[in-house]
């Protein structure tokens, strides 16, 4: 579905207490694909619950690594 400017605008109005995120998988990346990649997320989350939340979502194991890069800035978490 290609992007609609006015879609995004009514959901941003809608929603104007969520930060859209959009998920994305590195190239080289050995992890599974994720079946979500857009999120309205609440502005109080921190990185760190976001970051459980993907790892739910594509069932990674513990002991697997997983960074979350943001404007390819990696945050604190």
């Amino acid at each position: 579905m290609p992007f609609c400017r006015e879609a995004a605008q009514r959901i941003r109005f809608k929603y104007s207490d969520r930060i859209s995120v959009i998920c994305e998988k590195a190239d080289r990346s050995d992890t599974p694909d994720i079946d979500k990649k857009k999120y309205l997320v609440p502005a109080d989350l921190t990185v760190g619950q976001f970051v459980y939340v993907i790892r739910k979502r594509i069932k990674l194991s513990p002991e697997k690594a997983i960074f979350i890069f943001i404007n390819n800035v990696l945050p604190p978490t």
